[in-house]
């Protein structure tokens, strides 16, 4: 439901009420660490298996195979550990929620929490077909639902947010 629109001078203010649903959030929450965490899920598994090779090679071969299936394993166990972190949050996450989305940056609003954080904190914002993915340096910290708001919206904030790119606000 939308509350509010933008103004003709070029500046963002959106208000909508939305409720996210625990698939959707739990997407949302595994695209941002997904892309935060993939020099640790490209690394750690080589660098085990380097030192997998070398333990072998020096006639540690129980230690250097521990290695080389720790390295398979590894990105298996991160991505089963991020899912149960972010059952963990589903609860707080979806509930009716009032976001508010202005030329300065997002609030959003429920009964248990208001989180407000200003465009200047974050150096990338990702877009996908379903979010738009925050970030404060490498560190996934925040999305907002493209579904929450209308074409016209999404559109809007999907040029507002390539300009401030564009133009290094970010």
């Amino acid at each position: 439901m939308m509350i509010g629109t933008s103004d003709e001078g070029g500046t963002v203010d959106f208000t909508v009420r939305y409720e996210p649903a625990p698939d959707e959030v739990a997407r949302a929450l595994h695209q941002g660490l997904k892309r935060q965490l993939t020099a640790v899920y490209r690394t750690l598994p080589s660098v085990l298996v380097v030192a997998g090779i070398v333990c072998i090679l020096a006639d540690a071969v129980i230690m250097g195979a521990g290695m080389v299936v720790a390295a398979v394993a590894a990105p298996f166990a991160a991505t089963r550990t991020l899912r149960r972190i972010a059952r963990r949050q589903l609860t707080y996450m979806c509930m009716p929620t009032t976001i508010r989305v202005t030329s300065d940056g997002y609030e959003c609003r429920a009964d248990q929490y208001t989180t407000t954080m200003q465009w200047s904190m974050f150096r990338q914002i990702v877009t996908t077909p379903e979010f738009w993915l925050f970030f404060i340096n490498k560190q996934f910290a925040a999305f907002l639902p493209k579904q929450a708001f209308d074409s016209a919206q999404q559109a809007e904030l999907d040029a507002f947010f390539t300009a401030r790119q564009n133009a290094g606000a970010l």
